[in-house]
């Protein structure tokens, strides 16, 4: 059986009907992603009668740069072009073709780099194309392959990029060759970076400071680099889909607020690999475990939202005195506590943040989500288990 079967057959993206659902309203797609987030698996299984072409292959995208015409004429009811942000002035002649056509679904594109393609599609194709994010699997999607581990620290160890599960891949192996041929492959792309040594301990920086409040300043100093330079770094790795910043709610309650984004990775394999851990069970003992966990869950939520179609409605809160809630989910005009908790064994102490944030603004809402296996309902604060999420949505 080919690797795409099986993959196919094992691993349902929630995302699947949103794309395929917006295929029927939109002439073009557009799926952008991390490398390696499953992009390719997905529209190839959910258009098979379409050609696909990838744009990474240098004679192709010759073609493609030489004689774009006669490239798409090739394609008279569409195709899916991966990594298309590679030829930018495609997307005018792909312009031309849908607005010719009037026929929905014509082209699925697909991208791991969110600023090109975002770019490309604005100069030539807003109001055409749907847009949609495919981050690596959730938990959901292994629970529904049962593939999902009930050891927390496997979970978080291995992280949920689709070849580590479906190859049963040493993941600090392929996180390695992930850090030295994708992520080197696509900042050389996006910007010419002279000192790739120095870049990789940015990355590692950055690995140290996931799960708290962003400073650009330090993480600079300690890099020896600029301000500027740090700023530009950041945003490769955000728009290349490694790391990504909560924002922070502003409103005020009459207390002095911290401004400054936290930063988070999209995958806990990748960020413990970062981090030099060799072991799942040494999680256990490292004094990052707590920020690792937390990462977990604020990218999964972050997956809800995108399986969804959705921007994410999501930021953290924190005064200069340090009461923190670690994550604010705005639905329907209000806003919901939530706060992350790694410890197994519920105490006293999950608690406090949470209901001094209800007190200062009058809520009777609120969630803990801890690293245990029971459910309890405390006053107006419910307590779940990382497993079953799925309460909050």
């Amino acid at each position: 059986m080919s690797c795409f079967y099986y993959i196919t057959s094992v691993y349902k993206r929630f995302l699947a009907s949103k794309l395929k659902s917006l295929s029927q309203q939109y002439p073009v797609i557009a799926l952008t992603g991390p490398r390696q987030s499953g992009k390719t698996t997905l529209v190839k299984m959910l258009f098979p009668e379409k050609h696909f072409i990838s744009l990474e292959e240098v004679d192709v995208r010759d073609f493609a740069i030489e004689d774009p015409r006669r490239f798409l004429g090739q394609f008279r009811e569409g195709a899916i072009l991966d990594e298309v942000q590679r030829v930018p002035h495609l997307f005018s002649y792909i312009q031309t073709i849908v607005d010719q056509k009037q026929k929905k679904g014509m082209f699925v594109l697909t991208g791991s780099s969110h600023f090109m393609l975002m770019e490309n599609i604005s100069q030539s194709l807003a109001g055409r194309v749907a847009i949609l994010k495919l981050l690596p699997l959730s938990i959901f999607e292994l629970q529904e392959a049962h593939l999902l581990s009930d050891d927390i620290n496997k979970i978080l160890f291995t992280g949920f990029y689709p070849r580590v599960y479906y190859e049963n891949l040493i993941c600090t192996e392929w996180f390695s060759n992930y850090v030295e041929t994708y992520i080197e492959k696509d900042i050389r792309s996006l910007k010419n970076i002279s000192n790739l040594n120095l870049f990789y301990r940015f990355l590692r920086l950055c690995a140290g400071r996931a799960g708290q409040i962003l400073n650009l300043s330090s993480m600079a100093n300690e890099c020896g680099i600029n301000h500027n330079t740090a700023r530009a770094w950041l945003t490769l790795l955000e728009i290349s889909f490694i790391v990504f910043l909560l924002q922070t709610h502003y409103k005020n309650f009459n207390k002095r607020l911290i401004k400054s984004p936290k930063l988070y990775f999209y995958d806990t394999g990748l960020l413990c690999y970062l981090l030099g851990i060799k072991d799942k069970d040494y999680l256990n003992l490292h004094p990052a475990r707590g920020e690792i966990f937390e990462n977990f869950i604020i990218s999964e939520l972050f997956k809800n939202y995108y399986n969804k179609g959705q921007n994410p409605d999501l930021y953290y809160w924190r005064d200069q005195s340090g009461h923190e809630i670690d994550c604010l989910i705005e639905r329907n005009g209000k806003l919901i506590p939530l706060e992350i908790k790694s410890g197994e064994t519920i105490t006293s102490d999950f608690f406090k943040n949470i209901y001094y944030w209800q007190r200062l603004s009058a809520s009777n809402q609120g969630y803990i989500i801890y690293g245990g296996n029971n459910t309890q309902m405390r006053e107006n604060v419910k307590v779940i288990p990382w497993s079953n999420l799925k309460i909050l949505y």
